[in-house]
């Protein structure tokens, strides 16, 4: 592993992420009476793409949003250019992220997509709403405005190609209603607001609700860990592993997600009780076992779309095992055109001979090797430092929905993790890591409670989450009796 380039600077990502900043805040005011500040931020966006084929249409836009006169067109102009300039930061990352592990990236063997365009009279509801977003920008944002997504919501979500734009939407309608009036707001989270705004109204065009079109996976599926990630209205479990394909062919990268709506009350170890029942992959994973599929469909992306009936459990494999042996030959999935941004590098990796600093406190300070204090990632998040140099490990990303924590990953010495990009530098998000308990080396993983535990913590958090749900159903049936 090339550990040297996790610091090297890349030409041209600065710049880039500048003129991403600057239509950012433009954003910020709204852009129906567009300020001098606001209009250099639109002028620094299409300077950034002169040059492209987007260009001409992008400079067009840009005027006109200065005016205070910008169209729908015109939004989703701007909302493209930053897109694809946010694509190319993400290009030259992943590209970064090839040198560094010295992995293969599979080939798109496929169409693109399968033709199905559903519901274009709410998606164009939808873009309307967004629009009317921008322009009263994110200081302008009141509760009437906010509430105009509930209705495109409802109409979204009885049609299952629509659920990702519709829990979009929702999420993000949730997040602005939450910060109402935007006149009173401390702080914006100007990139965040800007991306969901960007991505929703993309989202909207002709073509982005297409199906993808799928291929078909039959071999071993061997799991290297799961990604657990938790909104207050919803958890995704994301399995990461390896899959040798039954022809021998060389082996690769894919993913498997499952995803629930959840009540707030239901927390930790209680969410695989919502995961569990939907994907049979994760009591493999618990167990520490492969999988043998048949035929399973899967994307070009690398995502499977996991069917039960396609699936059965094989023999034990132990993810670090996987990892020290197939992963290093793996090639990685490639990345949808709308998916390209660098929140979406996750790229499985195994370090090992490291020493940690920092992050066995809690205060971002331990003890080196000579008594002094090692600094971690001034953060209080531990880090890395490996063959000369250091790699933060991002430790607010461990669920709490399993037994790997912040002191088991200060204090090992291997870990299994995804390589990330955040807040301009690459870090480490851990799966599971290996530590030495009464000198015996033991593996912990963040997904070890996916199909059960035995763990006193682990069993009291289910058994909350059983008293909860059967609460709300119980309240909910009585609603429908009513």
């Amino acid at each position: 592993m090339r550990t040297d380039l996790f610091t090297d600077p890349l030409d041209g990502l600065d710049e880039a992420l500048s003129a991403v900043d600057a239509f950012d805040r433009a954003l910020v005011s709204g852009l129906l009476r567009p300020q001098p500040d606001q209009a250099a931020g639109l002028a620094a966006l299409a300077t950034a793409v002169a040059g492209t084929p987007l260009a001409a249409q992008v400079a067009e836009a840009a005027d006109k949003a200065t005016a205070g006169a910008a169209g729908e067109d015109h939004l989703v102009v701007l909302a493209a250019a930053r897109t694809a300039l946010m694509g190319s930061v993400h290009d030259a990352l992943t590209e970064r992220v090839t040198d560094i592990t010295g992995r293969p990236r599979a080939e798109r063997s496929t169409p693109g997509t399968t033709a199905d365009e559903p519901g274009a009279n709410v998606l164009a509801a939808a873009r309307a709403w967004l629009c009317d977003l921008a322009r009263a920008g994110w200081q302008g944002i009141d509760h009437e405005l906010v509430a105009g997504a509930a209705p495109v919501v409802s109409a979204m979500l009885p049609d299952l190609r629509l659920r990702r734009q519709a829990t979009l939407l929702d999420g993000f309608a949730a997040e602005l209603a939450a910060s109402c009036p935007g006149a009173t707001l401390d702080r914006v989270p100007v990139r965040r607001w800007a991306d969901l705004w960007t991505r929703a109204l993309l989202l909207t065009l002709p073509g982005a609700t297409r199906t993808p079109a799928l291929s078909t996976a039959t071999g071993r599926l061997l799991p290297l860990g799961v990604d657990v990630q938790e909104h207050a209205t919803a958890v995704q479990a994301q399995v990461h592993a390896v899959f040798e394909p039954a022809d021998g062919t060389e082996p690769r990268l894919l993913r498997a997600a499952v995803s629930a709506p959840k009540p707030d009350t239901v927390v930790g170890a209680g969410l695989w009780q919502l995961l569990r029942p939907r994907m049979s992959l994760l009591a493999a994973v618990g167990e520490g076992r492969a999988m043998e599929l048949d035929g399973m469909p899967v994307t070009d992306e690398g995502d499977l779309v996991w069917d039960d009936e396609r699936a059965r459990t094989g023999e034990p494999a132990d993810p670090f095992g996987t990892a020290r042996v197939v992963l290093a030959t793996a090639a990685d999935p490639v990345t949808a055109p709308l998916d390209r941004h660098p929140a979406r590098i996750a790229v499985p990796v195994l370090l090992e001979g490291y020493t940690v600093e920092g992050g066995n406190d809690g205060d971002g300070a331990n003890e080196g090797e000579d008594g002094g204090a090692n600094e971690g990632g001034g953060d209080g998040r531990p880090v890395f430092a490996l063959a000369g140099h250091r790699l933060t490990v991002d430790t607010d990303r461990v669920p709490a929905a399993g037994p790997l924590t912040p002191e088991a990953v200060a204090a090992s010495g291997a870990c299994l993790g995804l390589l990330r990009w955040d807040a301009g530098e690459f870090v480490l998000q851990p799966l599971a890591v290996e530590t030495t308990v009464r000198k015996k080396t033991t593996a912990v993983h963040a997904g070890a409670w996916a199909g059960g535990t035995t763990d006193k913590a682990g069993v009291r958090a289910e058994k909350a989450a059983t008293d909860s749900v059967a609460v709300l159903r119980e309240r909910a049936g009585k609603l429908l009796r009513a």
